[in-house]
């Protein structure tokens, strides 16, 4: 289970609060508006009203205690980049902003934003199962059923050939590319007798539904 701290209850906000929610991780849900946060609070673990341009609140909630801050709030870039700004001086490991224009996300990079994103509710529902899976490290989305994902192989593959472990057949996935521990490709279309070695990322494409599967292997 990780932690996350989501700051702003738009349609962006409350799409990632639920899905989050809804894979059994924290999440707190913090907004200034008192009818928004009702509205959201049986659906998260902890629903707070509050100011997030104030330091103090943020201190108050905990954020620096959470593995994962989403600053969705795009409307006004000033609470926008102040926000983002707070949350990384207060120490939050890895903070996501919400940009509304190329330039608000060229200020969120600058001040310090892990990840910047530009997403409707839809893309954040595709986020939120990101994060959630342990496994994921990057996807494109090739359509709402299909995706190349870049994972971690579940440990029981280690040392084990792709023909061993007839991956397209029993995980319904094809692997396109074998990364290593330094992050360099080894290989494009991998061939039958490739072995899987410790710190490897694979980069597959498949369904979603079967890339979700394959990270509850772990």
């Amino acid at each position: 289970m990780k932690s996350f701290a989501i700051i702003g209850m738009g349609r962006f906000g409350a799409a990632v609060a639920r899905e989050l929610y809804s894979r059994g991780n924290e999440v707190l849900a913090l907004d200034s508006n008192e009818d928004t946060i009702q509205r959201i609070k049986d659906e998260v673990t902890h629903a707070i009203v509050g100011d997030a341009t104030e330091e103090s609140v943020l201190r108050a909630v905990g954020v620096r205690n959470f593995d994962v801050a989403i600053v969705a709030i795009a409307s006004d870039i000033q609470d926008s980049v102040l926000v983002t700004l707070l949350l990384k001086e207060l120490g939050v490991k890895f903070v996501i902003a919400k940009a509304q224009s190329a330039l608000h996300a060229k200020v969120l990079d600058r001040i310090g934003a892990d990840k910047v994103v530009f997403p409707e509710s839809d893309m954040g529902q595709r986020l939120a199962q990101t994060l959630s899976n342990d496994s994921i490290i990057d996807f494109i989305e090739l359509s709402p059923d299909f995706s190349i994902v870049e994972i971690v192989p579940p440990e029981k593959w280690n040392g084990k050939t792709l023909a061993e472990l007839n991956v397209r057949a029993r995980y319904g996935v094809n692997v396109l590319a074998l990364r290593g521990a330094d992050g360099k490709i080894i290989t494009i279309s991998p061939s039958a007798d490739q072995v899987i070695h410790t710190g490897d990322m694979l980069i597959v494409v498949g369904e979603n539904a079967t890339i979700e599967q394959l990270d509850k292997m772990r």
